[in-house]
């Protein structure tokens, strides 16, 4: 019996020993749990008091507007200089396409189908002299800040096997570019991929094709009556008619007014805007249309909801050329932030042939910069630490010449590439919705902290 009374007492002392262990854990957990809910309310404290003290800096509108004011004059001011390419006297011949009228074009297309013709009768079979789109074949111009294409050009012969198919697909867009200049109406490049989808396979392959007929005709992509589908929106102090219907951007909801596809039904802009203000993302684009911005600081807001299409980046050469307004970029702090800034003003690779029609020189960079991080106390948990490929871009942006020109935007760079550290224009919301349109963007003009 007194075996069995040990064994039971080291049974309880064993027990209570557990329950002893399961109270400090619980315990532990509570305190744990405790802590997780006083540091959120400590960093919200923190948040709140950093967006206090921003607001407080604010000057009053009037101010504001003065200095917004004094740069659209500015910008008023600047002689214009349409240097081209020939003026340069560039070691390269470069390539640069021209807007043409959809006579002018199918008279090309017809003028090309003859030395075809002729080519076959006399036993040489076919191909096409196609301008190359590729890297090696482009040149950044750093008096004209833009990407040109050189003269390198490959030949596409339909007797050989690498290039037959595509020899196929450029005859056939050349013969559906003709129908339309014929007939004088435009279509999507969905509508042009769907009228023989067993010989394209993939619209990539007849977007490319596209580009090509453009370099070869020497004319502008648009010119080939062929359009993307509507992108890019614009809200704003904008009027202007299409197609000759009134357009008035100031009474078109949060959604902002389709940027027209074909660029040349778009004409008499007015705009009493004293800047353009270009925004990377829909989601910023939307915050600053339900907050009327532009009624409080007079602009015209443009988006092309993320990589620039051609109607959006036509558009805003358009409203550059004729209003002569300032254009502040808005866009994320990661390296395509910086990148598509870089499209609109410098031009893609891809579409190097119509840089002319394409680029709109000087862009602010307004923000989000990565200095703009720490300067406007933007929180650790809504930065994002950059994945390789990022830092890889990152890089690979610095040894770009449209970067390098300019010390500011290198100095910004590689600031992101060092602390490896990105945010999107959303992580500003942190400090309240209306943060962006109401605190970050009315003290940064304030500053004239543009870049």
């Amino acid at each position: 019996g007194e075996g069995e009374e040990q064994q039971q007492l080291a049974e309880r002392i064993i027990m209570a020993d557990k329950r002893k262990r399961m109270a400090a854990e619980e315990d532990d957990e509570e305190q744990q749990q405790q802590h997780e809910r006083q540091r959120p309310r400590e960093t919200v404290h923190a948040q709140t008091h950093a967006a206090l003290s921003f607001k407080k800096k604010l000057k009053l509108d009037s101010v504001i507007l003065a200095s917004l004011k004094a740069l659209a004059q500015a910008v008023k001011d600047q002689k214009s200089e349409n240097r081209t390419i020939a003026e340069l006297n560039l070691p390269h011949t470069c390539k640069e396409v021209k807007e043409l009228s959809p006579d002018a074009v199918a008279l090309e297309i017809e003028r090309h189908i003859l030395t075809v013709a002729k080519s076959i009768l006399t036993g040489n079979g076919f191909g096409y002299n196609v301008p190359s789109r590729s890297g090696a074949n482009q040149l950044y111009v750093p008096e004209l800040d833009r990407i040109v294409l050189k003269d390198k050009a490959s030949f596409r012969e339909f007797s050989n096997t690498s290039s037959v198919r595509k020899t196929v697909i450029t005859t056939r867009i050349l013969q559906l570019v003709h129908q339309l200049c014929m007939k004088q109406i435009h279509v999507t490049k969905r509508d042009l991929f769907y009228t023989d989808v067993k010989l394209f396979q993939d619209q990539g392959q007849s977007d490319a094709v596209l580009d090509d007929v453009s370099c070869m005709l020497g004319c502008t992509r648009s010119s080939l009556n062929v359009v993307a589908s509507e992108k890019g929106v614009v809200v704003g102090r904008l009027i202007f008619t299409e197609d000759g219907d009134r357009i008035d951007c100031t009474k078109m909801g949060v959604g902002g007014k389709a940027i027209p596809p074909n660029i040349d039904k778009v004409g008499d802009m007015e705009s009493d805007a004293l800047f353009i203000l270009l925004v990377e993302k829909d989601a910023a684009f939307m915050r600053l249309a339900e907050d009327r911005f532009y009624n409080r600081f007079p602009c015209v807001i443009v988006t092309a909801k993320g990589q620039p299409d051609v109607a959006t980046r036509l558009f805003l050469k358009k409203m550059k050329t004729d209003l002569k307004l300032p254009v502040l970029g808005l866009v994320d702090s990661d390296p395509y932030g910086l990148k598509i800034l870089s499209v609109y003003m410098s031009g893609s690779k891809n579409m190097s042939y119509d840089s002319y029609n394409l680029t709109t020189p000087d862009i602010k960079w307004l923000g989000v910069r990565p200095s703009d991080l720490n300067k406007y106390k933007v929180p650790e948990q809504c930065r994002l630490p950059m994945t390789d490929q990022d830092i890889k871009t990152g890089k690979d942006l610095l040894e770009e010449d449209f970067i390098k020109k300019d010390p500011n935007w290198y100095t910004e760079l590689e600031l992101m590439v060092k602390t490896k550290e990105k945010a999107e224009i959303q992580a500003l919301s942190s400090f309240g919705f209306q943060y962006l349109s109401e605190v970050y963007l009315p003290l940064k003009l304030q500053e004239k902290d543009w870049i």
